[in-house]
């Protein structure tokens, strides 16, 4: 696949795959995810590669998410792809979890929305100290019903994950790490060191030991991926009504939402 949103290299073990839309502060849209999946399955099963990393290019961003520069939702701008809402973005959650390699999430900037979520379900986050993590879900008229809730109470707990989701509110790095979403914080010029000496370490190790380790840690939250399915089925339908729709349309109208009176 010849990539145009993405970023994709290999050396020394570690495959490093870069969200490449800085102009949207890296957020995706259905051709992103499709070259994520792609890259994805050929670093997973690369037996040269030992670790992966996802990243954002520039500093600003890791990624927002779901890309809102256009009426994703009632223009189809998400494809008609494989994926209930057209974008297959369940099953590029699924592969990060399954492929047998450890996945570190590098985040320079903002890790919001669909962002945080992909941070989230790698398998370790290292982050500069200029890194914002939060959810804008119920902000916009959307939210992600499977990994990016159920999962993240896993991590996090009941209680804070529910304060992300209903609140909406931006966390520092520091906070994320206290929290339990963030592995190692450090500044932001030396992102990269620390992250590459994290990656040194891990391709020492034995890849058989580190693959059924993950697939033993996956055992306990396997059915998210369940859960998820049926609740992006309630999502395809929520996203065309009138109350999801207003998030996108205050977000491009510059203005506070009113989702209430879409209420019935």
């Amino acid at each position: 696949m010849d990539y145009e949103d993405i970023l994709y290299e290999k050396a020394d073990g570690i495959a490093t795959i870069t969200i490449n839309r800085p102009k949207v502060y890296n957020a995706f849209r259905a051709q992103t995810v499709m070259e994520l999946i792609d890259a994805f399955q050929d670093a997973g099963w690369d037996k040269e590669t030992g670790v992966i990393v996802l990243t954002g290019t520039g500093d600003k961003a890791f990624s927002t998410g779901g890309d809102q520069s256009v009426d994703s939702k009632a223009s189809g701008a998400y494809g008609t792809m494989r994926g209930t809402i057209g974008m297959p973005i369940t099953e590029l959650q699924a592969l990060m979890r399954d492929v047998p390699k450890p996945v570190i999430a590098r985040v320079p900037g903002y890790a919001i929305g669909g962002g945080n979520v992909l941070a989230a379900i790698c398998d370790m986050t290292i982050a500069s100290e200029d890194a914002k993590f939060g959810q804008v879900g119920p902000k916009m008229g959307s939210v992600d019903p499977g990994w990016g809730t159920a999962y993240l109470a896993h991590i996090v707990g009941e209680k804070k994950a529910r304060e992300i989701w209903y609140m909406c509110r931006q966390y520092t790095a520091h906070e994320a790490e206290a929290m339990g979403l963030v592995n190692k914080v450090v500044p932001a010029d030396q992102l990269d060191a620390e992250v590459r000496a994290w990656c040194e370490e891990l391709v020492e190790r034995s890849p058989t030991a580190i693959a059924i380790a993950k697939r033993s840690f996956n055992a306990d939250t396997d059915h998210i991926n369940g859960i998820g399915a049926m609740g992006m089925e309630a999502l395809r339908l929520y996203y065309g009504t009138e109350e999801s729709k207003e998030g996108g349309n205050a977000f491009r109208e510059k203005r506070k939402p009113e989702f209430r009176k879409y209420v019935k």
